[in-house]
């Protein structure tokens, strides 16, 4: 079954709250921060959700240690120094 733009949408903002708490966090253990999510979804959810943002090289994972990478600044950025 295809999913609904609704759905779609409430997935990529459930990825998105998870890769800014672990931002904010920069480090945090996988099994604190699924203990703390775990009253909103299932484990396989959240192990899609942290082998999406695995993937994305936005987070690295060693000992089961969750840690931020934070991505490198683009020389060839149409917006230098962050500006619109």
């Amino acid at each position: 079954m295809k999913p609904t733009p609704e759905q779609v949408f409430a997935s990529l903002n459930l990825v998105k709250a998870v890769a800014d708490t672990i931002r904010d966090l920069k480090q945090v253990p996988s099994g604190l921060l699924y203990s703390e999510l775990m009253a909103y979804m299932d484990l396989e959810t959240y192990n899609k959700i942290i082998g999406i943002l695995k993937s994305a090289g936005l987070v690295t994972e060693q000992n089961y240690l969750l840690t931020w990478v934070e991505p490198p600044k683009s020389e060839s950025h149409p917006y230098p120094n962050g500006r619109y």
